[in-house]
Order: C-alpha cells, then structure tokens, then sequence
C-alpha cells in the first residue's frame, strides 16, 4: 500500500505539475487587509492546494496539493492594489472584485486612461459579494435617491466600492455635486457612522463583515435596499453584477431580507504562469480535501463551489483552467 501510494504521488507530481514545479516552488496569492474576507479565505485556499510535505500528509493523492508548491497568501489594500501587484510581476495571482478584474483587463471603467492589463486570466469565481449602503436606523435614508444633501462616504478614492458607489448614484438619479463624498476607508466610515458625522457609507464585501457585525452591536443600524428598475437596469448592462439578497439576522437589528446588488470575487493570474501549474491549481482547488477546509473555515467558504466557479466572469478563463473545466464538464 505505501509502495502504491508513493507511485500515485510521482504520478500526480507528473501529471499535474508537468515537471514545472520543483521542490521549493512558491506561488502567490495576494489577497486583502487581515480583518476582511479576501485574507482568509486565501490562507484557507494557500493551505489546502499547497503539495504535501511528506508522504503521511497524504493518505489519498487525488486530495493532495500540487506537488513542490508551496503557496502563501500574503495581504494588501485589495482588488486594484492587487491587479497593479499581477501586472508588475510582484504577485503570482490575487483575489479581486470581479467588475474590477473586468476594468483592469478592458481598460475601461474604474480602470480608463491607463494601461489595459490584457493578460489578466480567471481562474475561479470564489464566492459572491454584496453591496452594502450602510447607515443607521434612524437617519431616514430608505433608499440611495434620499442621499441626496447627506455626507456618504463612497469608499477609498480609487477603489472599485467608490467606483461602484458612483455606478449606484447615477442609477438612482443623484448627481455627484447633491451628496458630499467623503473617500475614506470603511472601517473609519463605520466609526464615524457610529458618531454621528457621517450618515451612510458604501462598503463591498462577503457577509457578514465582521466590522459591520461588531458595528451594528453598538448602533442602530439599516441597510438600504437596492432594488427595483435602477438595480435590474444595472444588472443587466453590467455582466458582473447580478441581484442579491442579504438575509435577515445577518447583522444584529436588521431581521428582514435586504435587495441588493452582487458581484464576484474572483480568483485571477496572468496568462504568463504555466498552464501546467494552474491546471494543478484549479483541480486541487475543487478537491475534497480543499472543499473540507472551506466548509470550517472562514462564513464564505461554504459559499465557494464549481458550480458558480464561472459566474459573474467578463475575462477570460486561463487555459489551465478552461482545460480542467472542460475535463469536469462545465465547458463544451
């Protein structure tokens, strides 16, 4: 039986590798600030479909890593930081919003007037994050037309939030000189939210985010619904947005199902890397030993799957990828 199981391991080290990967291999993913979502689900990921150190790691080798690669997830500002990261060659792959990746890779969007980042790739759809227009209970606000005169904060000037706030603002009609914008990071918006100096503001993530979580502990909080025409006309021109539902008691005070709008966080790299390595990558990805970690890991685990691996995406599989899927029977 160890005799067997040594020559599974070589093959699996052949086959999916390709020989790319020797011994000491690492690859990147970088991901988001420690105290949001993108951080730990990358370690959770980093771990799972890093190769088993010795051969007791493994008792099945269809359910190991990828042999010689050790993979790290390591933090960052987020989505746009992560892109520039990818283009300069500093980072192997990232986590990103998906209407983010579909900017950086048109050169459109959030992402006009610079450099096109062509060779951005996807190699999964993770899991799906919702707008939330954050205010508190008592404000008045119902829906984003009422941000009209108040002091929002849209996210941190240059992020994909402040980029989808303003896609939200001109959906409901509210000119950017009615609301006075203040870019800020969305733990401070929270803060001052809590305070009284700021009356909503924009944050784009899983749920629950734990700092709205530990927010809506001490305030009275609302989430506002983004619903009816504006958020299906949205929907519908915008590939990588769809309609969402934050459901009620996700965050305390708040027992109904808010309407919202959804997007991707989607696992990307470059076509320059090995369509070996991210053929390995993708399988061990959606290997049993991967789908355990994510079912006890971080709340959004449980809401990555194959079966949405290619939702909300706007650029192109990589071919590593495209060739598992193909193999699993998502792609004809």
């Amino acid at each position: 039986m160890a005799a067997m199981r040594r020559g599974l391991l070589a093959l699996l080290a052949a086959t999916l590798a390709g020989g790319i990967a020797s011994a000491g291999t690492t690859f990147t993913i970088t991901t988001g600030e420690e105290g949001g979502s993108y951080y730990p689900i990358g370690q959770t990921i980093a771990t799972a479909v890093s190769g088993p150190n010795a051969e007791a790691d493994c008792p099945d080798p269809l359910d190991c890593g990828v042999p010689g690669v050790s993979v790290e997830a390591t933090t960052s500002t987020g989505s746009v930081a992560n892109i520039e990261a990818l283009a300069s060659g500093k980072a192997d792959s990232g986590i990103v919003q998906s209407d983010v990746a579909t900017w950086a890779e048109t050169g459109t969007g959030l992402w006009d007037g610079r450099e096109a980042v062509g060779n951005l790739r996807a190699i999964a759809t993770l899991h799906s994050e919702s707008i939330h227009l954050v205010t508190r209970a008592d404000s008045g606000i119902r829906s984003p037309a009422d941000l009209k005169g108040r002091r929002v904060s849209p996210g941190e000037s240059g992020s994909g939030t402040a980029f989808d706030a303003q896609l939200v603002l001109s959906a409901w009609d509210v000119p950017r000189e009615a609301v006075t914008l203040l870019p800020m990071a969305a733990r401070e918006a929270a803060a001052q939210v809590a305070a009284g100096d700021l009356d909503a503001f924009f944050f784009v993530g899983g749920f629950p985010a734990p700092f709205i979580a530990t927010l809506a502990e001490k305030t009275h909080l609302a989430l506002v619904p983004l619903e009816g025409f504006p958020a299906e006309a949205l929907a519908v021109d915008l590939g990588f947005l769809g309609e969402g539902v934050i459901p009620g008691g996700t965050y305390e005070g708040i027992e109904e199902d808010i309407p919202t709008l959804a997007l991707g966080a989607v696992w990307v790299t470059t076509a320059d890397e090995p369509e070996e390595m991210v053929y390995a990558l993708t399988r061990a990805l959606w290997n049993d030993k991967t789908r355990a970690a994510l079912d006890n890991g971080p709340s959004q685990g449980v809401d990555i799957s194959i079966e949405t691996a290619l939702d909300m995406l706007q650029i192109p599989l990589h071919p590593g990828a495209e060739r598992y899927y193909r193999e699993a029977g998502l792609l004809e």
